[in-house]
């Protein structure tokens, strides 16, 4: 039976959040979505476009709002993050490992997400043998995967 973080990579339609200017996994999670057939829409206050589609500066422009969103921004963002996508009506976050705080899983927990976090989302993403593929290894064998 697949967990709950693999089940959270059945949605359809995906928001993924963060500043690609300054961290490299919004932008690895975007693509490998895409990839993957997913409609994704990329949240990303700091650019215009991701990978030449229009990236909107918070959910409030996005319609129709994705199932779920990624949330990949630094530790003190997060709870922001998670209210702005509760109040846009998501019901499934995924923070990204190392992001998470106490205050944003209580929020999200407050508002009746379906929360994933603790671990990277790109090693759910990216398929195939890569640096990712080691790490996902190493957590089905923790079975924290």
């Amino acid at each position: 039976m697949p967990s709950d973080r693999e089940q959270f990579w059945n949605a359809k339609s995906y928001a993924v959040v963060g500043d690609s200017a300054k961290r490299r996994f919004p932008k690895t999670t975007y693509n490998a979505l895409k990839n993957a057939n997913r409609t994704v829409v990329p949240i990303d206050p700091s650019e215009g476009t991701i990978e030449g589609d229009k990236a909107y500066p918070d959910f409030t422009y996005v319609q129709p709002m994705p199932e779920a969103a990624v949330i990949e921004v630094p530790k003190e963002e997060t709870e922001s993050w998670v209210e702005k996508a509760a109040a846009a009506g998501i019901k499934k976050v995924w923070i990204h490992m190392g992001t998470d705080t106490p205050e944003a899983l209580a929020a999200a927990e407050k508002h009746g997400m379906q929360i994933c976090s603790g671990t990277c989302a790109v090693m759910y993403t990216v398929p195939g043998f890569t640096g990712h593929s080691v790490h996902r290894g190493i957590m089905k064998v923790l079975k924290k995967y």
